[in-house]
């Protein structure tokens, strides 16, 4: 399924970020997320950055990999219901197209998929928000982190543009998990040790990618 640019940009923010970094308008105007984010992919390459910037970007991917087979599974598995079924096809669209937006920009240089096991977590209504929440979380703070590292100014560009969809995102699943959207008038980044030690605590990333479910979701990652 996709959605347009409007379901989940109703302020504009990433179609502003986007005419900052050079990208028409009308480009936006009436398009999917999928190709808006796809967008910024179109000017820079992995040519262009630099070997630090291919690995920040790699460094993204892979959270995206993860957040998007996240996604995709719960919304396979059928297992939820209401705001947190909603949510889960309309954020694991836009993780899609953050994936095929940095698979894009990295060309060759695009780090392969990881499998997973998401152990549950996709197969019941709290474990997946809490799951979720966490996610987010951890993106947004990963994100943050990264940004003062990159140096091509359209790599830049977008990861912000991104960056800012994944607080949008973190905002939407705390509320959905009843937790407070926003707690603190500043927010600390995270550095990449610190999230892959985060992402290695899940056991998340498999060798075999498989579930706990009998009824085995379509999509593992």
């Amino acid at each position: 399924m996709d959605f347009l640019l409007d379901d989940l940009d109703a302020d504009g923010a990433l179609r502003e970020a986007g005419e900052n970094a050079g990208i028409s308008r009308a480009t936006f105007l009436g398009g999917t997320i999928a190709g808006a984010v796809a967008a910024f992919a179109i000017a820079p390459t992995a040519e262009a950055a630099g070997n630090n910037d291919v690995a920040v970007l790699n460094f993204a991917l892979v959270l995206e990999y993860m957040q998007s087979s996240f996604y995709t599974e719960a919304e396979r598995s059928k297992a939820l219901r209401g705001k947190a079924e909603d949510a889960a096809k309309r954020v694991g669209a836009v993780e899609r197209a953050h994936v095929k937006a940095f698979q894009d920009l990295l060309g060759r240089k695009a780090i392969k998929r990881p499998m997973f096991n998401f152990r549950g977590t996709t197969e019941a209504q709290r474990p997946f928000l809490k799951t979720a929440v966490a996610f987010e979380d951890l993106a947004v703070a990963a994100y943050k982190g990264q940004a003062p590292r990159l140096r091509a100014k359209p790599v830049l560009a977008a990861a912000v543009a991104i960056h800012s969809v994944e607080a949008r995102h973190a905002a939407w699943m705390r509320y959905l998990f009843g937790v407070q959207p926003a707690v603190n008038a500043f927010d600390d980044a995270s550095p990449k040790a610190e999230v892959q030690r985060v992402v290695g605590a899940t056991g998340f990333i498999v060798t075999r990618p498989r579930t706990t479910s009998r009824r085995r979701p379509r999509y593992t990652g």
